[in-house]
């Protein structure tokens, strides 16, 4: 029976194997929420970049810039980290190149071995588990935690995509039986539960509130995110696995 593993850090991934494997990366507040919101409102792309000064300088090459560190926009970025910047196909077509504090930074560390690489968020919940029913890898979530640290969104998350996988996949790692015994106790009161959670406070001390309250919502997209070539799009794998 196929296997699915969570890694609670990227400072954990060198203790996985991630040969053959399809990772999902999450960094829930907010760096895959606001990449999954643009590609549902139809950005050509969205590029992830681990470093500022390399993203900064991509705008020399026709590409609409994205910039956060610490939760706020960082100086010289057309665009911070909110999934409200892209609602009602403000960047329509637009290639986006974005880098963040810990998502991209995560999203590179899987790149080494792994078969494929999608993003994930409450947002496209239930289309990335049909998606990953249909497949025969094993599955590695990694959490995109803050700075190094574990944090409650990601790790909650990772619980409702097992829990979402359960009847289809085994789980016997430690982090998938806690990921989602977290998540099965608190399922009723995510937003209440998170209220106490350390990002999540940092987020309201810059007053975007509407943000996280976005990025809790469930299953409000029906696509799946996947890196191809190095750029994140919307893979519609239901018609062979074409750009939608």
């Amino acid at each position: 029976m196929r296997n699915i593993e969570v890694c609670l850090t990227p400072e954990l991934i060198h203790l996985y194997d991630l040969q053959g494997k399809i990772v999902i990366i999450v960094d829930i507040f907010r760096a895959t929420s606001t990449m999954v919101t643009a590609l549902a409102n139809k950005v050509d792309s969205v590029t992830p970049v681990e470093n500022l000064e390399v993203c900064r300088q991509m705008a020399n090459e026709g590409y609409v810039i994205a910039g956060e560190r610490n939760g706020k926009t960082a100086e010289g970025f057309a665009l911070g980290n909110s999934p409200l910047s892209y609602l009602d196909n403000g960047f329509l077509d637009k290639k986006i190149a974005m880098t963040t504090t810990n998502g991209t930074l995560a999203i590179e560390k899987s790149k080494s071995g792994s078969s494929e690489i999608l993003i994930g968020a409450f947002l496209n919940l239930h289309a990335t588990a049909s998606y990953l029913k249909s497949k025969k890898e094993d599955i590695l979530i990694l959490c995109a935690g803050w700075k190094g640290k574990f944090n409650l969104e990601d790790s909650l998350y990772a619980g409702a995509l097992i829990d979402a996988l359960s009847e289809d996949l085994a789980y016997d790692c430690d982090g998938a039986l806690a990921t989602r015994a977290l998540y099965q106790a608190n399922k009723n009161n995510i937003s209440g539960f998170l209220a106490q959670a350390s990002h999540a406070k940092r987020l309201q001390n810059h007053n975007i509130e509407a943000d996280i309250d976005f990025c809790l919502t469930f299953d409000k997209y029906d696509l799946v995110g996947k890196l191809v070539d190095g750029k994140l799009v919307v893979w519609n794998w239901k018609t062979v696995g074409s750009r939608s």
